[in-house]
């Protein structure tokens, strides 16, 4: 069997990791390698992928229907990521490829990113540290606020939202949450509507997952009901904000300022023009590229691919029910 594994020379480093690597060279397999710097895309990558059964992807790897249509020889395509929005599944299942995906394995990694996130804007900590560096030695008597007893909303009680819940409350702060589909089972946290959740609290995170309902619900009419000495932080999706209002919100002092892991930018970092504002704190889309999370989603890759080598259905398979003989084809 040939595996080929999308991941470029960068991504292999920074993100899928030599662990994995080494796990697949372990196994009965062929392993085709991206030895370049540039991600595998449209016809690239189904040259790439001729005569292999399984494509391990990064998350620059687009498979549309043109792509899926094209893969011939490929079995299963999987993805080592969570998100899926640049994967037609219902492609695949025409072409008779199981898709997968990867748990998350970074809530941790991103809650504590949010928190981050919170306590650099609540303490002017990168505003500061850049003056200091430039030899401003001036000691402002007020530095910020303080996270104990400041008051979190959080919109999402997903994985993440949970976990960045659990460190608020650590943090000795006080924590609502929005989620109408999730039970709000710890008796610290209040349980809110959206209109609460945005008015009240010193911080409003979102953590809310990315759907056709959540999207862009972060609009003007969100930010204006937001304090305009409240914090908003967006460690979900950039596609849950609308950049304009957001950028209109810090420009007129509608709201404090902004902490952005996740934007409309390239590979959905924030966009620069957002960056460059002197009340937000932006981060490349980094929250979850750590070791320990990367490496956890690699591995459940190399476990897909043992599973298809044993004949067993892989984890986290999403079209299991439109492709059944797809072990025999």
């Amino acid at each position: 069997m040939r595996v080929l594994l999308t991941h470029n020379r960068d991504l292999l480093t920074h993100f899928y990791g030599l662990r994995a690597v080494e796990a697949l060279k372990a196994l009965p397999i062929e392993l085709v390698m991206n030895d370049s710097d540039t991600p595998l895309s449209g016809d690239a990558l189904v040259t790439a992928a001729e005569g292999c059964q399984v494509v391990i992807s990064d998350r620059l790897a687009a498979g549309p229907r043109e792509v899926m249509q094209k893969l011939g020889d490929v079995r299963l395509f999987t993805r080592c990521a969570v998100d899926m929005r640049n994967i037609d599944v219902a492609a695949a299942s025409d072409a008779g490829i199981l898709i997968c995906n990867c748990s998350s394995g970074y809530n941790d990694a991103v809650a504590e990113h949010a928190l981050a996130l919170m306590l650099d804007l609540a303490r002017n900590i990168t505003r500061d540290a850049g003056r200091y560096h430039a030899g401003d030695a001036g000691h402002p008597m007020v530095f910020g606020r303080q996270m104990a007893g400041a008051h979190v909303g959080v919109i999402g009680y997903g994985s993440i939202g949970r976990r960045i819940v659990e460190l608020a409350l650590a943090f000795k702060m006080k924590v609502s949450v929005h989620d109408p589909y999730a039970w709000m089972d710890n008796g610290a946290v209040n349980a809110v509507g959206l209109d609460e959740v945005l008015s009240q609290p010193d911080f409003v995170v979102c953590a809310a997952y990315a759907t056709p309902e959540t999207e862009r619900m972060m609009n003007a009419s969100a930010f204006a009901k937001m304090r305009s000495d409240a914090f908003f932080i967006n460690i979900s999706r950039g596609i849950l904000v609308d950049e304009d209002a957001l950028e209109a919100a810090l420009t007129s002092g509608a709201i404090a300022g902004a902490g952005l892991d996740v934007g409309d930018g390239p590979d959905q970092q924030p966009s620069l023009r957002l960056a460059r504002l002197p009340n937000v704190v932006a981060t490349p889309h980094s929250a979850a590229l750590m070791i320990e999370p990367s490496e956890f989603q690699a591995m459940e890759t190399v476990e897909q691919v043992k599973a298809v080598l044993a004949g067993r259905l892989p984890i986290h398979a999403r079209n299991p029910d439109r492709v059944p003989g797809w072990l025999t084809r």
